[in-house]
């Protein structure tokens, strides 16, 4: 029943993947994401049913319009497959959990902010902010199924706690880090705490040893200098995904470590 949960959100994640690069393109613009139709930009002539069948499509255009020849950019099949291979992870990770569709749709979501901060360096508050309701229900919902109420409070603990500690950052930091990865900060760690406080503890560091990361190998390669702006919403977001993954058992192998652990 696993593989069938699994190969069932992979699909779910093509299709959604496919309505989320409207969703990149679009709301950065203040447009709506369901009218007009999908068209291409260069020739303007709308994209017909066959022509938007998640990756596929592409491959059989050889990323062209159909129309115009224009090129398609490799990111659209990226974004459909990526989003499939991530709630497809996700599956497979919570298994039929009541608290899976919080996370299929925090997946979503994470595909589209990490998609825009690149572009934009901006995570809409068109996204952010109705997500915190979205999740705070689906938790809500999962807590109601599972009678662990416990989970709930420490989501709205854990979400407040790391919205504070990245707000002290960014006030400490002017220009380091701006109020759109505050924002996202509480809604991760509202998640991350509903499953544990392992998984916001290593969510939270990793985030920071993402960022790090990404910062030391930028400025080894010449790609960014000191004082270039560089989105951290996407080491925020690949963080939150390795506390979800691996929390739990590297907060375990550790207490193991220190003898904190019968």
């Amino acid at each position: 029943m696993t593989t069938v949960l699994v190969l069932a959100c992979g699909l779910l994640g093509l299709l959604v993947g496919s309505f989320l690069n409207v969703v990149v393109h679009r709301v950065p613009a203040g447009e709506s994401v369901v009218a007009p139709p999908s068209a291409c930009p260069r020739c303007g002539h709308r994209l017909r049913s066959r022509d938007n069948v998640p990756v596929l499509s592409w491959l059989v255009l050889r990323g062209r319009c159909r129309d115009c020849r224009a090129p398609i950019s490799v990111r659209y099949p990226l974004v459909e497959l990526g989003t499939a291979v991530l709630l497809a992870l996700t599956a497979w990770h919570l298994g039929w959990s009541p608290v899976l569709p919080a996370f299929l749709y925090l997946g979503c979501v994470a595909v589209a902010l990490a998609a825009i901060d690149l572009d934009t360096h901006r995570l809409p508050d068109a996204i952010v902010l109705p997500s915190y309701v979205v999740g705070a229900v689906l938790l809500l919902v999962a807590a109601a199924a599972t009678g662990e109420w416990d989970a709930l409070v420490r989501a709205a603990v854990g979400g407040a706690g790391l919205w504070l500690l990245y707000f002290g950052v960014a006030v400490a930091r002017p220009g380091g880090m701006g109020f759109g990865d505050v924002k996202l900060a509480g809604l991760l760690g509202m998640h991350l705490a509903f499953l544990g406080w392992a998984e916001l503890a290593a969510g939270a560091f990793a985030g920071f040893l993402v960022g790090g990361v990404v910062g030391v190998a930028l400025l080894a390669t010449r790609r960014a200098g000191r004082k270039t702006a560089v989105p951290y919403g996407p080491s925020m977001l690949v963080g939150a995904a390795l506390g979800v993954a691996v929390g739990a058992p590297v907060a375990g192998a550790y207490l193991g470590l220190m003898g904190l652990q019968g």
